[in-house]
């Protein structure tokens, strides 16, 4: 049995949202595929993920020196438990997928918040006299970003969701990486079906693989 991390991040509901509707048909027909693997969601608006701020640095700087968790202001202890716990959850994961909009030539902020607190010293990777090393290398495991766009921006130099997943995801080692990307449904209204019935298509195919 695998466990499948599925991570969204898009305000809309499902019906009225590309890239969710896409995620949606991925899920479904995965599911059917793999009923006794286990589905973890994880709304990235909805589930409050904990940012990096001043709180988090002073209790890693303090632990990195040999003070213990309990010896934390009660905030330190709070958010870097929280950050801990997120981690944690996604080391344990087999798969990956993320269901994104593109916000002005990428992914809504509240994605890259959630990227620090699993790209985390010590969990996902490490540094060595060489350079990083992902710590989520040779497990088999492997992700899927569904994205959708307004215009068309996928593989150009203005596309800066995609690549950025793909390198964040190699870095802590997960190397099996493929996207579904949806895109023109603003830039082409008329076919926005079209385009979104396609992303389904290729989804769905994945998801009998996956």
């Amino acid at each position: 049995m695998a466990k499948l991390l599925y991570v969204t991040c898009n305000l809309k509901p499902v019906e009225l949202s590309t890239s969710l509707s896409v995620g949606k048909a991925f899920i479904d027909e995965y599911l059917k595929q793999n009923p006794t693997d286990e589905l973890d969601s994880l709304d990235l608006y909805r589930d409050n993920i904990q940012r990096i701020d001043a709180d988090v640095l002073s209790a890693w700087g303090k632990m990195r020196e040999g003070a213990s968790l309990a010896s934390l202001t009660s905030d330190e202890q709070r958010k870097v438990t929280r950050i801990g716990k997120r981690a944690d959850q996604f080391v344990a994961a087999d798969k990956y997928v993320f269901a994104t909009p593109m916000f002005n030539l990428g992914f809504p902020a509240e994605l890259k918040m959630y990227i620090d607190t699993v790209c985390v010293l010590g969990k996902t990777f490490i540094y060595t006299p060489t350079g990083a090393e992902g710590l989520l290398k040779n497990q088999g495991k492997k992700c899927l970003h569904i994205h959708s766009t307004g215009g068309f921006h996928y593989g150009t130099e203005n596309d800066h969701s995609v690549p950025y997943l793909k390198s964040i995801m190699g870095f802590m080692g997960v190397e099996d990486f493929e996207a579904v990307v949806v895109e023109g449904v603003d830039a082409i209204p008329e076919r926005a079906e079209e385009f979104k019935v396609a992303g389904k298509e290729k989804a769905q195919a994945i998801a009998r693989r996956f």
